[in-house]
């Protein structure tokens, strides 16, 4: 059943990723699969997909409010992503969405670039990276890791707890991983607006309807709802990227797909 929201509540704005779906090193060929939810207020101004004026190699978001975004790839094959920890009490100065912009123009290893992040300085957040060769979590709110192969969900707490969302999404991406993944595929699984139980839902101090309105995949709202879905392959020798934009209450927008050559780094 599709239910749409409101919020006249003390929401903070994330400019981040809300659910985070993907498959690393699980099928054949495609070293990363991602498919992903962005929840946010509508009225919170951004750019879609697209490749950065400032850096071609670079495809994804921007948001146009504080300046990072909150998932893109480039050319070379690199990959980043942001979820965000609600808390309304969270002052730091930073954007969590620099972050991904700064790894993504970068060629830093994951390694490196989590060894250099100072993270009291920015909001909280869980970050996705990917260099190509390793992928990894960090966070300022948990301990970072780099990541062995498997089939991961991210959501607004640290990577490994198991919201509603987490599980039915992680269970949705493995069976679209039983075939040969496509981006319509991975964009269809992430529309899933079912509303788990009360009885699964996270305890955040937050009241029960906020908590059951923020619970489903995909959120419809009329201020705040699922703005974006994405789905991202990277191959050995590719890098796709699409996106399927929502507007207030679920109303589906305009869709995008970029095919890229991958680039390989010079020896």
């Amino acid at each position: 059943m599709s239910r749409r929201l409101l919020f006249p509540g003390p929401l903070r704005y994330t400019g981040a990723m809300c659910l985070v779906l993907f498959a690393y090193r699980t099928h054949p060929g495609l070293p990363l699969v991602v498919a992903a939810n962005r929840d946010e207020f509508y009225r919170r101004p951004a750019l879609a997909v697209h490749r950065w004026e400032n850096d071609s190699r670079v495809l994804g978001g921007r948001d146009l409010e504080a300046g990072g975004s909150w998932m893109g790839v480039s050319t070379g094959g690199r990959f980043a992503a942001v979820t965000n920890f609600s808390d309304p009490t969270d002052n730091a100065p930073l954007s969590r969405g620099a972050l991904v912009a700064d790894f993504l123009q970068g060629t830093m290893t994951v390694d490196a670039y989590m060894d250099g992040i100072d993270g009291p300085r920015y909001r909280g957040f869980n970050l996705l990276l990917w260099d190509g060769e390793q992928l990894a979590y960090t966070s300022n709110r948990a301990e970072a890791r780099v990541l062995a192969p498997g089939i991961y969900g991210l959501s607004n707490t640290m990577l490994g707890g198991e919201w509603p969302k987490v599980i039915r999404g992680r269970n949705a991406l493995e069976g679209a991983l039983r075939e040969a993944p496509s981006t319509s595929t991975l964009i269809d699984l992430l529309a899933d607006d079912s509303v788990p139980p009360d009885d699964q839902l996270p305890d955040r101090g937050r009241p029960l309807d906020m908590e059951r309105r923020v619970a489903p995949m995909f959120i419809r709202g009329d201020e705040y709802g699922t703005r974006a879905s994405t789905a991202v392959l990277i191959s050995d020798d590719h890098v796709t990227i699409a996106e399927q934009l929502y507007g207030p209450g679920g109303m589906t927008g305009s869709r995008q797909e970029h095919h890229l050559p991958r680039e390989r780094p010079c020896n």
